[in-house]
This record gives structure tokens, sequence and C-alpha cells, in this order.
């Protein structure tokens, strides 16, 4: 029996959170902490302007324009696109309506990744933001030079998932010795692309800060180096589309690496 299968049950994919078993002591310790995370499930080619998708032609309101690095201002690549009404119902309190979009320099001449410190929160080489879906324009083709693949979002795979060790104890769960390391080989946080869930930390803890409220902002979506997306964060590394609960129209992305 796998170390997943022991921590959380046999049936550790579910719909549900609550499907993981509390059958060790670190399981019942992270039981309070639980959550369901989806996993995109991906196929080759583009879809709908509307449709949710990594890469591809991104949905652009009427009197709009294609997003552009503030350093450069060259067109940037189309992360992620996800449409409210792609997501799955048990997740519809993540992102209840609207067409959240992320979008990266990833120019080599200049990097604007590395000028601008786009592993930062608030980068002006990156832009996340949720917009309404209404008339658009009708772009044919990407405007980004050499623009990445794109891969359509066409279903989504639940798990259960956890903090890591750090963020647990943070939140009260009182580890014994040698569970924090369990709990790090075990494989959780869940890493690739996920909505929801619980952020797979590369180095510590680093929610950002709304700059309207200094609240702590929410995780929503998690972006891993060349997955869906054929690029790396710095040093193979894993970021975050956060989100202010006050300030919804607040959103931002920053990563780590090792």
């Amino acid at each position: 029996m796998s170390f997943l299968s022991r921590l959380f049950g046999e049936s550790h994919l579910s719909a549900t959170p609550d499907a993981a078993s509390d059958d060790t002591a670190l399981g019942k310790k992270l039981a309070p902490w639980r959550r369901s995370a989806w996993i995109p499930n991906t196929r080759e080619g583009d879809c709908a302007v509307t449709d949710s998708k990594f890469s591809g032609i991104a949905f652009i309101p009427d009197g709009d324009t294609w997003p552009r690095c503030g350093n450069c201002e060259q067109p940037m690549q189309l992360f992620l696109q996800l449409n409210a009404r792609d997501v799955p119902g048990e997740a519809k309190s993540l992102l209840t309506h609207g067409i959240l979009q992320l979008f990266y320099c990833t120019n080599s001449d200049p990097q604007c990744d590395v000028e601008c410190e786009a592993f930062f929160p608030f980068s002006k080489a990156h832009l996340a933001r949720v917009i309404e879906e209404g008339p658009h324009r009708n772009v044919s083709s990407s405007p980004v030079r050499d623009a990445f693949p794109a891969r359509a979002i066409v279903g989504w795979s639940a798990v259960v998932d956890v903090p890591n060790w750090e963020e647990a104890e943070s939140l009260g769960a009182e580890l014994a010795d040698g569970e924090a390391d369990l709990l790090s080989d075990s494989g959780m946080p869940v890493d690739g692309e996920k909505l929801g869930g619980w952020p797979l930390w590369v180095q510590g803890i680093e929610y950002p800060n709304c700059p309207k409220c200094d609240e702590r902002m929410t995780f929503l979506f998690q972006i891993d180096s060349d997955r869906n997306i054929p690029f790396l964060l710095g040093d193979a590394g894993v970021g975050h589309v956060t989100r202010c609960k006050t300030h919804p129209e607040v959103l931002t992305f920053a990563w780590a690496c090792s």
C-alpha cells in the first residue's frame, strides 16, 4: 500500500475532501485542513476564445488590447485563461463569474522577468485579472513573439490536498518528531497545475498582501514549470495566482524556485 493510501485511505482521489480516511495519527492531525483541489485535464490545441486554456488566443474585450509588458512593451504570453462557467461545481466559490487570465512576459531580449523581478507579486512583467465575458475583439492569432502552443482545458480531476508541514504548523497542527519529514515525502501539497487546494511552497510561506487593504491574499491557482506551459520559472519554480477576498478585483502572481 502506498504512503498516500496509508495516510488518506485508498480513495484519496475524490470530488469531496471528506473521502480521505482518518486512519493514521498524521491524517487525523491534518483532517481540519483538508481541501479539495482540481487538476486540469488538457488536450493539445486551442479552443473557443472564451474557453479555458493554457496559452492560445485570449479573450480580449471590445475596446481593449492584448496586455503588454510594462518593461519591453511587447505583448505578453497568455499563461492561463479560466472561464468561471468551466469551473467544477464544488469550486464555484473560488471563481464565481468572469474570466480569469494570467499574462507573463517571456521575452529574453530584454529578459523582462529578471529585470522586473517577476517572482515578486505585482511585477510589471505579468498581469493577473478577472474580466467579464461579453463582446470581444476578433483576434485571429496570438500577437506574442514565439507564442506557446495552446492546450485546451477539457475537464478536471478532483484530489484531496493538505498544507505542507510549515503551513500546517502555522495553522496549529502539532506534528510529532518525523511527521514533518513524512508529510514532505508524501507528495503533498499536490504539484503541477491545480485550482484550489494548498500552495506548494518551494521556499517559505509567501502569501502577498493586498495593496488596498494590506490583508493577506488567498490562493486561487497554481502554475508549475514546464507542465502545461513550456517555460521554466527560474530553476523549475512554482507560481501561484492569489486574490484579495475584500477586493476581488485585486489579483496577482508570484513564484519561487529552489
